[in-house]
């Protein structure tokens, strides 16, 4: 069963999260196959980005979905994770050329150093006025070298943007997506993923309990990670430390599309393009790039579409 596990140190100020990823990451594999696969090398990079995100999204105080991007010059154009509060996530990937055999970040997304990654936080019942907060990174570290990891760059990010220490841990196969993310627990007036934060950096790679607890988490090997389970792991790592454990948590894959969404989205068309499709092609199809769902829509249902819209009385609000 696919768990997320929280844990502290006692004494420490140091926090830590594991999450293993598995019959809900294969479930989200599964559904793509419907479009055709995507090559190993993505369906890895996207197995990373889901347990990322993951870990990210409950590390957070946010009524909203955290969406992770990565964005660029190589033959995956872009590929996305979103994980709501709930843990559900969806994830999607553009590829519009081949991918080398072995390719990492830097031969997919960053071929002449426009790659790019991007963390949206985007609120369910926005306040008026409130926006979505969006911070971006390039691909690269404080030297321009290219990072070849995405655990790399996320650990860039949280040290650039959020002024806080993170070790990261990432893998994934067809069978499991995993990430272990160990962070020094944020001082008084520090912020936490997009959260205003004090200007005070004193403690930024000088905290002793940290770093022992962050050298022994980078210990971890790609394959413990995907073998062995949690309870396993933190024993093996932290056996000298004190271990505090909370009940684990359950993400799970879910995809958010309807087919009153993908309704909304034929209506902003109008209707002479849609009705254009139903001339050449004798029905609307719409596929979710998420989850691989169709949605098909006939002459008749277009007909409806349209007449719901002209039905109206004249002032009255868009049907939703």
């Amino acid at each position: 069963m696919s768990e997320l596990h929280k844990f502290l140190f006692e004494g420490l100020p140091v926090r830590g999260m594991l999450v293993r990823l598995t019959e809900s990451w294969r479930e989200l594999l599964q559904r793509r196959v419907v479009t055709g696969p995507y090559p190993a090398e993505v369906r890895e990079l996207l197995g990373e980005m889901v347990a990322a995100g993951t870990l990210m999204q409950s590390n957070i105080k946010f009524n909203g979905s955290l969406t992770l991007q990565v964005f660029g010059d190589g033959p995956v154009k872009l590929a996305v994770a979103e994980v709501q509060p709930d843990l559900t996530f969806r994830a999607t990937a553009k590829v519009v050329g081949d991918v080398p055999e072995g390719a990492r970040l830097e031969a997919m997304l960053n071929l002449h150093g426009q790659g790019r990654c991007a963390i949206t936080l985007t609120p369910n019942d926005p306040q008026p006025g409130q926006q979505p907060y969006q911070g971006v990174v390039p691909l690269h570290g404080d030297q321009r070298e290219p990072l070849q990891k995405l655990s790399e760059v996320l650990e860039h990010y949280m040290l650039q943007s959020e002024q806080l220490d993170t070790k990261l841990i990432l893998a994934a196969n067809d069978d499991m997506a995993a990430g272990l993310l160990i962070q020094r627990l944020p001082m008084q007036g520090e912020g936490n993923l997009g959260g205003a934060h004090a200007s005070n950096e004193d403690e930024i790679g000088l905290n002793e309990g940290y770093n022992r607890i962050a050298h022994l988490a980078a210990t971890l090997t790609r394959e413990e990670l995907l073998t062995l389970d949690a309870d396993t792991i933190l024993r093996r790592l932290f056996w000298e430390e004190s271990v505090v454990q909370f009940e684990p948590l359950q993400p799970r894959f879910a995809c958010s599309c309807s087919r009153e969404r993908v309704t909304n989205m034929l209506r902003g068309l109008g209707s002479d393009e849609v009705n254009g499709i139903i001339t050449e092609r004798g029905e609307v199809e719409v596929g979710c790039e998420f989850c691989g769902r169709q949605y098909r829509f006939d002459a008749v249902d277009v007909g409806e579409l349209f007449t719901a819209v002209h039905k109206q009385a004249p002032g009255s609000s868009a049907v939703q």
